[in-house]
């Protein structure tokens, strides 16, 4: 029996295989991070910066790196961000392997390694349409998430355990040499190259990818929508590790919650296949908007660890069913010249969300306290997805420009 899907297809198959073992090490090493962090400060804003530190290189770099990535060799990109993390995964398990580790550290590696984290999505998304048929770019999307979410289930587990038993250093250790395999296969791999024509300046890129995508009022709209979830959904996030505490558990605890928020997030993206098919796409976001604000309310309003579990697993597939359905609509919509940028602004405005979304709860939480943060935050979250539902989501394009 062949592959299925999009998984036909060799060179996206090896890309997305070890690029699921490279998301395995990453999920390994946020919980690292988490836990990393919330033993060297009790302050519940300093827990949630890590997930600002973490994310907030989107909003710098990331519509820059979506120029690069309509510019350049997209492989070249994506092997230079791999490099980059590579480095600073290593340097970061020397310092904790050494017990150097301070707050300020930790979260300037958090933040460097997200640097690269936003220069490879957009030229990897981008990537997608060039390893398999346009008509299956929505399944290789959706084999991406699922991907994601088999390494969301089982590293985050595996994560707690390392840290447990091993202790932070080796889970960073295992993260660096995680990156050795998408480095070999794009190193083999021969893609399509610099695209051909005229190359616009750095500066023209990038004005021109925000007048092409500002422009298209639904796109637009779309942007909107998907800063206001991932601020709301941000704390789900950024207290994972102070949940985990409060509820009296400790790194394995809090590794349980990472794989839950993952299996949860497996299931909702076979949900929504179904759901969107029945009932559009409109009605799939707004129940998947509310799906993450309700754990939001339980987490702020109850210490039982069950509960706990089913939120996170009901958070992860509101989550994933969100933002896979807003990727696609942005990547069916634009026009292939302009698909790095636009998915560049797309993601900007996601992790721009979480970003500032975690450092805002972080702050509500040292002076209200984490329940009353958890509540506002889905409070906000509810009334956000309300009033997006009355603003469409773009339209698929019958074909796209070249």
């Amino acid at each position: 029996m062949g592959w299925p899907g999009p998984l036909r297809h060799s060179p996206f198959r090896a890309i997305w295989a070890t690029t699921v073992l490279s998301q395995l090490g990453s999920f390994i090493q946020i919980v690292a991070i988490s836990w990393t962090m919330a033993s060297l400060s009790a302050s519940a804003a300093m827990v949630a910066l890590v997930q600002t530190a973490a994310n907030f290189p989107m909003i710098l770099l990331a519509v820059a790196a979506g120029a690069l990535a309509d510019m350049f060799d997209r492989r070249h990109v994506m092997l230079t961000a791999q490099f980059l993390m590579l480095l600073l995964s290593l340097g970061l398990a020397l310092c904790a392997l050494l017990d150097m580790l301070t707050p300020v550290l930790l979260l300037s590696f958090t933040f460097l390694i997200g640097c690269g984290t936003a220069l490879h999505a957009p030229a990897w998304q981008a990537s997608v349409g060039e390893l398999v048929p346009r008509n299956q770019i929505s399944s290789a999307v959706a084999t991406n998430v699922f991907g994601n979410n088999i390494a969301r289930s089982i590293g985050p587990a595996l994560g707690g355990a390392i840290v447990s038993v091993a202790g932070a250093g080796v889970a960073f250790a295992i993260n660096a040499f995680s990156y050795a395999g998408v480095i070999a296969v794009l190193l083999r791999w021969k893609g399509p190259g610099v695209l051909s024509g005229h190359r616009p300046n750095f500066i023209q890129m990038v004005s021109g990818g925000f007048g092409y995508a500002l422009a298209q009022v639904r796109v637009r709209n779309l942007f909107l929508r998907t800063f206001a979830f991932g601020f709301g959904a941000a704390a789900i996030w950024a207290f994972m590790p102070l949940v985990a505490i409060r509820l009296g558990g400790g790194a394995q605890l809090l590794g349980v919650l990472f794989a839950c928020f993952g299996v949860g997030a497996m299931f909702g993206a076979i949900a929504s296949i179904a759901i969107r098919s029945r009932y559009g796409i409109g009605a799939l976001v707004g129940v998947a908007v509310m799906a993450v604000a309700l754990p939001l309310f339980l987490l702020g309003l109850t210490r039982s660890v069950p509960i706990a579990v089913f939120a996170h697993l009901l958070a992860g597939a509101g989550w994933v069913a969100v933002l896979s359905t807003f990727n696609v609509s942005v990547q069916l919509a634009v026009a292939r010249s302009h698909v790095g940028r636009t998915l560049a602004i797309y993601q900007m405005m996601a992790f721009g969300g979480v970003a500032l979304g975690s450092a805002t709860w972080g702050v509500m939480a040292d002076y209200a306290g984490m329940p009353t943060a958890l509540v506002a935050a889905g409070a906000f979250l509810a009334m956000s997805g309300m009033f997006g539902a009355l603003f469409a989501l773009p339209e698929p394009t019958a074909e796209q420009e070249n």
